[in-house]
């Protein structure tokens, strides 16, 4: 798989952004202290799929957090990461092992297609406030990315990464 750019990289999925849309403190704070510790802060293809979904057809409040989030992502310096179609197809088939193995609920397909995308992207660490996604175990996941001959990657809330990086 190709890396998309820097070594140190973070995934934030989507509940991040809508966070950071919604002008929430922790989440500012989390973006600052991580792009002055020098990591690039991306998003995969579903993030932004799930962005532009809210926009159009979401709740009033998503998407007026949705459209702010798509508007800001840029100066909050922020990037999608491309796929792909060979690599996009490799995270497919992973999301439906994950949803197999029981590591996320089986309604929950963007979740782990945005898990996926960051394992293929090479990205370590996907940052979330998802309690289905932080609930994954981490040891059946390494367990799967092995198998799937993918990268490992683990999950992580913003709040404990931005205490440890304290």
């Amino acid at each position: 798989m190709a890396a998309n750019g820097p070594r140190k990289q973070l995934a934030l999925d989507t509940n991040l952004l809508f966070h950071l849309a919604d002008r929430r403190d922790f989440a500012h704070a989390f973006r600052e202290a991580f792009l002055e510790a020098g990591y690039a802060l991306r998003f995969a293809p579903t993030v932004l799929g799930e962005l532009v979904a809210a926009e159009l057809a979401g709740e009033a409040r998503e998407r007026r957090l949705a459209a702010a989030a798509l508007t800001n992502v840029v100066k909050w310096q922020i990037h999608p990461f491309d796929l792909t179609s060979v690599e996009q197809t490799i995270a497919d088939q992973f999301a439906q092992r994950l949803l197999r193995a029981g590591l996320l609920p089986a309604e929950e397909i963007n979740d782990a297609l945005i898990l996926a995308e960051t394992t293929v992207a090479e990205i370590p660490l996907l940052v979330t406030s998802d309690r289905h996604l932080l609930e994954v175990n981490d040891d059946e996941l390494a367990v799967l990315c092995q198998r799937a001959d993918v990268s490992p990657v683990r999950v992580a809330h913003p709040r404990r990464l931005l205490r440890a990086m304290r």
